[in-house]
């Protein structure tokens, strides 16, 4: 037995159930499977260095059938510290939490926590790259969105939420492929490295 925070899903918010509105090249595909099959994608290709972080488990109970063996009957996952992802690229830190919703109209704040929010804070004070990658399943579409609009949003009382329409105009839309299956990098280049890509041109 695994139990999960707040009864249910994984503690960096991920679930695997699927919206009739995503198209059929989408579907049965978690936002998590498909950024790992990114980032094995941009490892292997040399480009960047981007691992998931794993989800901290507390284990409550261990049963022994024989002298040399145990087995975990009950744990449960616990909050992570930080966020989902981190790594290198282009010479530079990268940080970034990865959120679906199911949510048609809205992205809610609850399935952001407020140490993943000073981290991220802290990432860019250090001149690190921090971000969210959040996917609302109805559309099949997944945004980049620069941490700190993220952060400023949040942190407004009487917002516990940011709206798709919102989300469409400050983020930016993560193209898809086979390999990689998210081109994530590809606007990381865009919004971080706007004079480098430029010059590069």
């Amino acid at each position: 037995m695994i139990g999960y925070p707040n009864g249910h899903g994984s503690g960096s918010g991920h679930t695997q159930t699927r919206s009739k509105g995503i198209s059929a090249a989408n579907r049965g595909m978690s936002l998590e499977k498909d950024l790992n099959d990114s980032n094995t994608y941009y490892l292997q290709s040399g480009r960047a260095l981007i691992y998931k972080k794993p989800t901290p488990i507390q284990v409550v109970k261990v049963d022994y059938p024989a002298r040399n063996a145990a087995k975990i009957t009950e744990a449960y996952y616990k909050v992570p510290s930080t966020t989902d992802y981190n790594g290198i690229y282009r010479g530079r830190p990268i940080d970034f939490e990865a959120k679906e919703t199911v949510n048609k109209t809205s992205f809610p704040f609850k399935s952001i926590h407020p140490h993943q929010i000073e981290h991220l804070r802290l990432v860019g004070q250090h001149g690190g790259i921090g971000f969210f990658i959040i996917r609302f399943r109805a559309y099949g579409e997944t945004y980049l969105v620069d941490a700190p609009l993220i952060i400023e949003r949040y942190e407004q009382a009487e917002h516990k939420s940011i709206a798709y329409d919102e989300v469409r105009r400050i983020g930016s839309l993560i193209k898809e492929g086979l390999t990689p299956r998210l081109r994530y990098l590809d606007n990381v280049d865009a919004i971080y490295f706007k004079e480098e890509s430029h010059h590069e041109k």
